[in-house]
């Protein structure tokens, strides 16, 4: 039987330093909270809206696999091996940090904010190399659960150094699907738009819910213009 123990929305930590207004689901920065640690390796998920001309300058990470989804707007990626690209909605990032790497992220977009999702997912190795994958997913969510990020990628999943699977995209009032979770497994659930119905109970935008045994995770959309992400991890 699948157990989801759901924090609400108003449990996430907050920051608004006017250029950026982010919202944390795990301790982040100078957020901390106990219960709220992470699950698996995943470490990271935080919303961040940024305002147009603004964004993160340059700054460093190591050993971390990081995953960037845009939910509107735009940013630009540039880091220190000489990858520049600008992910629009629709397209996933993964960088892996590996042995060391300075990026950064900004809106260029003077007039309009860029929303979008962070997610920092600990490898199953340090010191890897350095590396970039970008795709057009244009993930939507019918009757089955698009996979964006896998150990094994694929045509439009990016690969990852980790036993960990992340499904999702988009959905609508229309959307059913659901995915089974092993026994063994963990994962998190993170409605980022939207409401839906998961395993009969509500989640609005924000919300999100640990998946702290195996089973069915079954989705029912309830709005036009949803988005969430369900995580399939490796239990740690």
């Amino acid at each position: 039987m699948t157990v989801l123990v759901p924090p609400p929305s108003t449990e996430r930590g907050h920051v608004d330093h006017g250029w950026l207004d982010a919202h944390h689901s795990f301790s982040f920065a100078r957020w901390y909270e106990p219960h709220h640690l992470g699950i698996g390796p995943l470490r990271v998920l935080n919303q961040d809206r940024i305002e147009g001309g603004t964004g993160f300058g340059a700054h460093g990470h190591d050993n971390m696999e990081i995953v960037s989804i845009v939910l509107s707007g735009a940013i630009e990626h540039e880091d220190s091996s000489g990858t520049h690209s600008v992910i629009r909605p629709g397209e996933i990032q993964i960088m892996s940090a590996g042995i060391g790497v300075v990026h950064s992220e900004m809106n260029h977009l003077e007039d309009e904010t860029t929303e979008l999702l962070q997610i920092w997912i600990r490898p199953d190795e340090n010191g890897l190399p350095m590396s970039y994958q970008q795709v057009q997913a244009d993930p939507f969510i019918g009757e089955s659960l698009p996979c964006l990020v896998s150990p094994e990628g694929g045509e439009r999943a990016l690969r990852i150094h980790q036993d960990a699977y992340l499904y999702g995209g988009a959905f609508t009032n229309e959307s059913q699907a659901s995915h089974m979770i092993a026994a063994g497994r963990v994962g998190y659930l993170h409605v980022a738009k939207g409401t839906a119905v998961v395993n009969g109970e509500t989640y609005g935008p924000g919300d999100g819910a640990y998946i702290v045994e195996g089973g069915e995770v079954e989705i029912e959309g309830r709005s036009d213009q949803g988005y969430l992400l369900l995580f399939d991890l490796i239990g740690q």
